[in-house]
């Protein structure tokens, strides 16, 4: 390969970056703003790097047999910003294959044909709703992954609102906290958690994302009064696995 080919392979990767570098917060204001979630044939593009957007691009060859580029798929989140979308799951890839099988053209035609249904369906306050409080009663491994997702979707109109998580456990609430936070941010399966975690002790909160978690003390479902939390009608998580009856959950109503 001559030089001059190199310099060309190297240029494009470069270009290719700086769509990536581009497209992020395009897809952040659409999930934060609007409520879409924008894919790559079914892997989320939203809190990602540019190589991972990279990566998930590259990726599509493996189910279309030819790979698609950031300069297919950039024009697409561009115009998608801008049409005040409703909210919605949408695949940006498969937009773009099938844009480009149909010989490309007119972009912003091709867009309001397959998007119509949720073009300027976007209402300022009017699709979120009220957020539901939800209570993680216990905090073990599976009670840290429910917490995991629920943050990671707390960003783009969820109307699920992770309120608090209650364990057991007396003694030194700081370094209570303080272990819980850890056990949180790294997990031996599942790996880092992509986020920040502060600890106030005093308050006893764990702030997971900007997201106000109380943590509460407690043996049994019965020593909870959830208003003194501000906490109201909650959906509460149980995933302790002690009560498995009607009558042992019941104690959570």
């Amino acid at each position: 390969m001559s030089q001059q080919a190199l310099e060309n392979v190297f240029q494009e990767w470069q270009n290719n970056e700086a769509l990536a570098e581009q497209m992020i917060p395009l897809v952040g204001q659409l999930y934060r703003q609007n409520n879409v979630v924008a894919t790559m044939f079914g892997r989320s593009l939203i809190k990602r790097s540019v190589i991972r957007i990279l990566k998930d691009h590259r990726f599509v060859r493996k189910i279309e047999g030819t790979e698609l580029s950031v300069e297919d798929t950039y024009p697409i989140v561009k115009a998608m910003s801008e049409m005040n979308l409703g909210p919605a799951h949408v695949d940006v890839g498969k937009l773009a294959v099938s844009f480009k099988r149909q010989g490309g053209g007119d972009l912003d035609a091709f867009l309001r044909h397959e998007l119509g249904e949720i073009i300027d369906g976007f209402q300022p306050g009017g699709n979120k709703g009220e957020p539901q409080d939800v209570v993680l009663y216990g905090f073990g491994r599976i009670g840290r992954l429910l917490a995991r997702v629920m943050v990671e979707k707390a960003g783009g109109g969820n109307l699920l609102r992770l309120r608090a998580i209650v364990v057991r456990g007396r003694g030194d609430v700081a370094k209570d906290l303080e272990k819980r936070a850890s056990l949180l941010r790294r997990d031996s399966v599942h790996g880092p958690f992509d986020g920040t975690i502060a600890v106030d002790a005093d308050a006893r909160t764990l702030t997971i994302n900007g997201n106000v978690v109380q943590v509460i003390y407690a043996d049994s479902p019965s020593e909870i009064d959830y208003t003194t939390y501000d906490i109201h009608n909650a959906v509460i998580v149980d995933n302790t696995g002690i009560w498995r009856d009607e009558a042992g959950l019941g104690q959570h109503l």
